[in-house]
């Protein structure tokens, strides 16, 4: 499996990269002030740390379990990428209606629009890391995460 360093490079790339891009581009297409988005994200980008941490962790386990080795096929990817953001989108949700004091219905469809972001992001991040930073091919595949 990958180790501990490699795990929360990969999250820490995840998130900066992510607030970069996420940032300017909510303060566009929401029109809520710079202060708003950016607590927002990097709330979001907190929660999102911590999910994406725990996430990875059981969804390379229950690969291990379930297929006998962690490599990620295309379509594995996007699934890995869709039942993330959904996490994301459950733990993320109250804090957006909360915050920006709308109803969960409009938090919702913010964060619909939010999670189709990151989706995207997610799915293109996570290609471009596991080309950049393989899993080496000397570990047995049961131990490859």
């Amino acid at each position: 499996m990958r180790n501990t360093w490699d795990r929360i490079r990969h999250t820490l790339g995840f998130e900066i990269i992510g607030l970069l891009i996420f940032i300017p581009f909510a303060m566009l297409v929401f029109g809520y002030s710079m202060f708003d988005m950016g607590l927002m994200a990097v709330v979001g980008s907190i929660i999102a740390t911590v999910w994406n941490y725990v996430y990875n962790l059981l969804f390379d386990h229950a690969m291990v379990k379930i297929r006998n080795n962690v490599h990620k096929t295309t379509p594995i990817r996007a699934l890995h990428a869709c039942l993330f953001e959904g996490g994301l989108l459950v733990l993320f949700l109250p804090m957006v209606a909360w915050h920006l004091e709308i109803s969960l219905w409009q938090a919702f469809t913010m964060g619909i629009a939010m999670s189709t972001f990151y989706l995207c992001y997610a799915f293109v991040y996570n290609l471009i890391y596991d080309k950049v930073f393989p899993i080496p091919d000397n570990l047995p595949k049961t131990q490859q995460a």
